[in-house]
Formats: structure tokens, sequence, C-alpha cells
């Protein structure tokens, strides 16, 4: 078992989440993985957090990948376990919290490092922050929703681009094809993200809880369209509701 990461910490409603594996350009591994969740679940459940920023020790790497030599042996049935327990255990947890979460590239995303920031609702990235995903180089492909969460957020030609060549982009192109929000100088990166989880502080907590799982649940189809109009209705008639709406006819900012 590995050390405990080195910063979780609670600072003004944000919950800090900093990645320590910083000689392993903190690369994940399963222990890694399951103190990420624990984190994240401890997160979840303090009312006292509203937003959470997940980023990596040093300016090298955000998470420059899987730990490949802990799996390097591994059969097709150890893969597919170890597939569905990453993406149960963090991948998709992260996608489904209830609470946002800001991913602050500091450098390397790739692999499952991108695949992490990706599963992450907003992305922040350092000018020098480099993406790609390479596991086609190393005779794999994705397996923690890369395949998935790519096309989704680039389009299905650049993500068809980026995993089968393998090759890296910059900060400023993931940017104009979408995949991060957000480019600021390195020495800025985490005051960016502070000032992104202020705005949506600024909101009412159901309310940003509700739009996350109606976004999440977009795919164009009736069902889509449906969930939202469920989780739009059920805002109705709850504290938030009548703080929010007395606070604009009263022409003040609601409190919340």
């Amino acid at each position: 078992m590995e050390p405990k990461l080195t910063w979780i910490e609670i600072q003004d409603h944000i919950g800090w989440i900093k990645i320590n594996r910083e000689k392993k350009l903190n690369a994940l591994n399963r222990d890694l993985i399951n103190q990420l969740h624990q984190g994240l679940l401890d997160f979840q459940n303090d009312p006292n957090v509203r937003v959470i920023i997940l980023t990596g020790n040093g300016d090298k790497a955000f998470v420059a990948g899987a730990d490949i030599a802990e799996f390097s042996s591994y059969t097709p049935e150890q893969a597919s376990l170890l597939t569905r327990e990453g993406n149960q255990v963090l991948f998709d947890f992260v996608a489904n919290m209830e609470k946002p979460v800001i991913a602050a590239i500091n450098g390397y995303a790739l692999g499952g490092g991108l695949e992490l920031a990706m599963a992450c609702h907003l992305r922040i990235a350092a000018e020098h922050a480099k993406m790609g995903l390479p596991e086609v180089s190393l005779g794999i492909i994705p397996g923690y929703g890369g395949t998935q969460r790519l096309p989704a957020l680039v389009g299905r030609g650049r993500a068809m681009e980026m995993i089968l060549s393998g090759d890296m982009i910059g900060a400023e192109k993931a940017y104009q094809w979408g995949l991060v929000n957000r480019v600021v100088p390195g020495d800025q990166l985490l005051e960016a993200a502070i000032s992104m989880a202020e705005r949506m502080m600024k909101n009412a907590p159901q309310s940003l809880k509700n739009a996350i799982k109606a976004i999440n649940a977009a795919d164009g189809t009736p069902k889509g369209f449906e969930n939202e109009g469920i989780l739009f209705s059920s805002c109705f008639g709850t504290e938030e509701f009548n703080e929010g709406i007395t606070a604009f006819l009263e022409k003040r900012k609601p409190k919340f």
C-alpha cells in the first residue's frame, strides 16, 4: 500500500485532491485508484464541499497514464476485471458525481490520465500540458472510457485521429477541439480552477446535481429529453427553488 495522497483538503467549500506519485509521473495503480475513490466519496458525502478540484503534484504530470508494470502480465480475464473495477470505482464514479469535479491539468495527461480528466465535468489545462491516448503503441486500446468520452468531446473524426495515431496534442489544440474548457499559464492554473469553482458555487447545489445528471443522460433520444423533464420538475417546490425565485423577484443575489 502506497502512502496516502499528500493533499486531500477542504478550503472555502472546495474539496482539493492532489495526486502524489510525482516520481512516477502520478501514474495510476490500484492503490491510487482506491485512494482517489475514497477521497471523492468523502467529499460527496460532506455537505461543506460544494465543488471538487483534482490535480497532480508537481508541474510535469496530471497523470501520465496507468502504471504499466502493474498489469503487464495480465490475462484477458484479469484485464476484463481491471477495467470493470476501475470504471466502477473511479472513472464512472467521477462522471456521475453529484458535485462538479474540475480537472486542473498541470502537465501530461496520457492514457488513463486523460481518461480521468475526461471523466471530470470540466477541464482547465496549463499551457505546457500535453494530452493523448497512446495505448495502441502498447498493443492495447483505451479501457477506462477513452473510446466513449473522447468522441463526445471532440467529435468522431478527431477522436479517431488521436486514438489511432496515439499522438499527443498540446493544450491549445485541446482547447480548439473542445477537449478542455480553458488554457492558462501554469502558474495561474489553480487560481483559474478556483475561479471556475466559485462561479458554480453561486448556484443552487441541487440544481447543479440535477444538471449534471441531465447532461450525462443526453444522447439525443426521447429518453434524454424525458430525463431532463423529470429532473427539471423535481427542482420545483424545494427550498433552493423558493430562495432562487424570491431573490430574483427581490432583485438580490440568492443565498444557497
